[in-house]
């Protein structure tokens, strides 16, 4: 599941805005907000789906718990 970390950090790749972030991903702005102060866990799936979408749309990979903690990293351009 996509934390708030995750997705400050996968902003921050973009060099995002939150409101740049809550107009991709069709959500509103205070939605965004309250996902990356209070947490994702009382969002709704389709919510965090949506915002999910639009940060993987703008180059972003992430990086699932594997012992070292979950993270996220921009995409390589196909054939580089």
């Amino acid at each position: 599941m996509l934390s708030a970390e995750q997705m400050r950090a996968a902003r921050g790749l973009l060099d995002w805005s939150q409101a740049e972030l809550a107009e991709k991903a069709s959500v509103s702005l205070p939605t965004i907000k309250r996902m990356e102060t209070g947490g994702t866990g009382k969002s709704a799936g389709d919510t965090i789906d949506k915002v999910e979408r639009a940060l993987v749309a703008g180059g972003v990979q992430f990086i699932p718990e594997n012992g070292g903690g979950a993270g996220v990293r921009l995409a390589k351009p196909k054939g580089a």
